[in-house]
């Protein structure tokens, strides 16, 4: 009785997760039956309705199924920021597969992949580590190759290459805490001190599994491929959901596992690399999406700043939580504007006088990456740095702020044509103006939103 009753309440607590598998489902029967416009919008409800299931979960703290996944504040929260955002990727995704063939095929593969970064956001198994690199992996690579043509292909055949080895990779290094604890529980990572040499093995493969999910440098090769070969949508989507939850995945891995293994210097190590090479490379960019590929890369690097901090301060879990939210409405806005523009550098010249509001919103996206109050990427860039200072990283604090100005520099390459004489009027549409409306609103949102709790908590 008691394991009955055991198992209908970790069900019950594992609800958003099973609306999502249920949606992903029930979207690509719908695809096989030929109607994948009924599947857009069960994928949407479907997503929004995991949504408002997940709203019930905050300020609840346990482990389901002995212990292997965690319902906690940073898995609730993920899924706050990351189901709304496979819905708007999901909406992105239609104004460019509409009337293709496995149209709906896309819409389901969203939601496979959203369910991958789930599984890694909650993640209290090293098994469950695995589980959710794969199914996002999985879905990743089919999305990118979507188009069928030579470009996506052969990105598609690097990502899943890549991803291949670093899984494969990942997953043999997670044997040596397996061997060295008896468990493969992450609450059980402690005992590792006492295997020196099998705790770095694993605190490696994870570094090389996790890294390449958040196209962290340098395992970030795949990504400005990837995105540059998929669909602007599965780009948007790619450079966001997948990341996110590899980041989560991250922050709940090193909660149990010891200081002494080593691994906060080399978070931090791989944070300044990632941030220095992501923005120097975006400064040589033309392609609209591969700049904005690199500046995903950099930007996984501020992430860094927060799950370095993870143990050390209390703003630790919350500058993720804040940044994620914060970056999920900035870069999927940006990337809606570049669905309606157009991917090439000099299709952004003169936008900002042919069609203002659009200009406009593509600026307000950029100086939010940058970190420009009082939006959300300054709000959620304040608070890493607060949490890097607090754990005791000043120079890493330091190095995030230099790449901060440097970013400018990456950014205004996009804002300064945008003013220029127009050439060329944007053709309009409706779910891509959707996209980067909701997304303009929630990047101011957030800021002020985080501004005022921090302004309370102060």
């Amino acid at each position: 009785m008691n394991m009955e009753m055991n198992m209908g309440r970790d069900l019950a607590l594992l609800a958003p997760e099973i609306a999502v598998l249920l949606t992903a489902v029930g979207a690509l029967v719908l695809e096989m039956v030929r109607l994948p416009r009924v599947g857009l919008v069960f994928t949407v409800v479907g997503l929004l309705v995991a949504t408002g299931l997940s709203t019930l979960l905050i300020g609840v703290d346990t482990t389901l199924f002995m212990g292997t996944f965690r319902v906690d504040t940073l898995s609730t929260w993920a899924k706050l920021v990351l189901l709304p955002a496979t819905a708007l990727s999901v909406i992105l995704a239609y104004a460019e597969v509409r009337d293709t063939d496995r149209e709906g095929t896309v819409y389901a593969l969203l939601a496979f992949t959203a369910l991958g970064a789930l599984a890694l956001a909650g993640a209290g198994d090293v098994m469950f580590l695995v589980l959710g690199v794969l199914l996002s992996s999985l879905g990743s690579f089919a999305l990118v190759a979507y188009p069928g043509d030579d470009r996506s292909t052969e990105a598609a055949m690097k990502y899943f290459v890549f991803g291949s080895v670093t899984a494969g990779v990942m997953v043999f290094g997670l044997t040596y805490w397996y061997g060295a604890t008896g468990s493969t529980l992450l609450a059980e990572l402690g005992r590792v001190r006492e295997v020196p040499l099998a705790a770095v093995a694993g605190l490696v493969a994870v570094l090389v599994g996790l890294g390449y999910k958040a196209a962290i440098t340098p395992f970030h090769f795949w990504a400005p491929d990837a995105y540059d070969g998929g669909p602007v949508s599965v780009a948007a989507f790619l450079s966001v959901v997948p990341k996110a939850g590899a980041i989560f995945a991250l922050a709940q891995v090193v909660r149990d596992l010891p200081r002494s293994t080593g691994w906060p210097f080399a978070v931090a190590a791989l944070a300044a690399v990632s941030m220095t090479y992501g923005n120097l490379a975006a400064l040589a960019q033309t392609n609209v999406i591969r700049l904005l590929a690199y500046s995903s890369i950099a930007q996984s690097g501020y992430f860094l700043l927060g799950v370095v901090a993870v143990g050390r301060g209390e703003l630790a879990l919350s500058s993720l939580v804040v940044f994620a939210a914060a970056y999920v409405a900035m870069n999927l806005g940006a990337f809606a504007v570049v669905a309606l523009v157009g991917r090439d550098l000099g299709a952004f010249t003169g936008l900002g006088r042919s069609a203002p509001w659009v200009g406009a919103a593509m600026t307000v996206f950029l100086l939010s990456l940058v970190g420009v109050p009082p939006l959300g990427g300054f709000v959620g860039k304040l608070l890493l740095f607060g949490a890097a200072i607090e754990a005791g990283y000043i120079w890493l604090a330091v190095v995030a702020i230099l790449n901060s100005v440097l970013s400018l520099g990456v950014y205004l390459r996009v804002m300064v044509p945008m003013y220029r004489p127009p050439s060329a009027v944007p053709a309009g549409s409706r779910p891509v103006a959707f996209v980067w409306a909701v997304s303009l609103v929630l990047t101011f949102a957030v800021g002020l939103a985080a501004q005022a709790l921090v302004g309370r908590l102060a």
